[in-house]
C-alpha cells in the first residue's frame, strides 16, 4: 500500500501547501490557513444537525434579503427566484459553492450556533469568521473563514462515519461540482453522486473546495476498497493558484492510489 514516501515534495511550491492525510502523511497540518469556502462545510454540519435534530425545517422556505446576495461562487445572483427553502439553500452551498445560500443560512442558523457547533466537534482552529463578503472592506474581518488541515480531515472522517446527519453532509458533498483539484487525479465519476458503502467498486469521491486569490483547498472523502480522508489547503501569491493546484493533484493521485490498495 502507498504510504508517506509516496506523498510528493511540495517544498519547492510557490507558496505554502499544508496537508493531511491520515494515516498516509501531513505537511504543516496544524498550520491555519483562510479556507474559502471549504469554511462552507462548518455551516452544513450546523444546518444538518438541525434538520436531524427537528430545530431547524428543511422545507422551511426563507427569502433572500438584498444584503445576501453576494457575487463569487454561485448561480443564485443570476436567478430571479427569491425565496427557496432550507434544504435548497444547502444543496447549492454545497454543489455550486453558492455565496449568496451560503449567507441566507448563515442568517438564518446564526453565526454563534456555527461556532458552537464546531467547538462541539473538537474544532479548536477552525471556524467561520464572518459573511461572504465581495468586496471585504478593511472594517471586515481579514478572510471569511479559517482552520488547519488536521482539523479539517477528521471533520471529513467524523462526517463520513456518522450515520444521521453526517449522512447528510455527504450526500450534499457528494453533489460539489468542482473535482477541479485533488479529484482531478483520482479516476471517478463525477455525476455519481449516490453515498456508496466501502469497499466500492472503483473509486468514490465526495469533496468541497474554496477558491480565493491566492487560495485553493479541498478537502474529501473518497472511498474504493478502503476508505481515505483528505485535507489540503494552499496560499499563494496572485498568479501561482494553478500551480498549487498541480501539487494538490500530485496528493490526489496519492490518495486515489491508497484508496484502491
Amino acid at each position: 500500500m502507498p504510504d508517506a514516501r509516496d506523498l510528493p515534495d511540495v517544498q519547492s511550491l510557490p507558496g505554502t501547501l499544508a496537508f493531511c492525510v491520515p494515516g498516509a502523511g501531513e505537511h504543516r497540518a496544524d498550520e491555519v490557513l483562510p479556507l474559502a469556502s471549504v469554511g462552507k462545510l462548518l455551516l452544513l454540519a450546523s444546518v444538518a444537525q438541525g434538520f436531524v435534530t427537528g430545530t431547524l425545517d428543511p422545507e422551511e422556505r426563507l427569502t433572500l434579503l438584498d444584503q445576501d446576495y453576494s457575487a463569487g461562487s454561485g448561480l443564485l445572483l443570476k436567478l430571479s427566484a427569491r425565496e427557496w427553502t432550507l434544504l435548497d439553500l444547502a444543496r447549492l452551498t454545497a454543489a455550486v459553492s453558492d455565496n449568496t445560500a451560503t449567507n441566507a443560512l448563515l442568517r438564518r442558523v446564526g453565526l454563534e450556533r456555527v461556532s458552537a457547533g464546531a467547538a462541539a466537534l473538537g474544532l479548536v482552529h477552525t471556524r467561520i469568521l464572518d459573511f461572504i463578503r465581495e468586496p471585504r472592506l478593511p472594517e471586515h474581518p481579514p478572510t471569511f473563514a479559517v482552520g488547519t488541515a488536521r482539523e479539517l480531515a477528521a471533520l471529513v472522517g467524523g462526517v463520513a462515519g456518522e450515520r444521521t446527519w453526517g449522512a447528510l453532509v455527504m450526500e450534499w458533498m457528494a453533489g460539489c461540482l468542482d473535482r477541479s483539484m485533488v479529484p482531478a487525479a483520482i479516476p471517478h465519476d463525477p455525476e455519481d453522486s449516490s453515498v456508496p458503502e466501502v469497499p466500492v467498486a472503483g473509486l468514490w469521491v465526495a469533496n468541497k473546495t474554496g477558491t480565493d486569490v491566492g487560495t485553493r483547498c479541498d478537502v474529501g472523502v473518497v472511498r474504493g476498497a478502503r476508505q481515505v480522508c483528505y485535507a489540503v489547503l494552499t496560499r499563494c501569491a496572485l498568479g501561482y493558484e494553478f500551480e498549487m493546484v498541480r501539487g494538490m493533484r500530485e496528493i490526489g493521485a496519492v490518495v486515489g492510489r491508497i484508496a484502491t490498495a
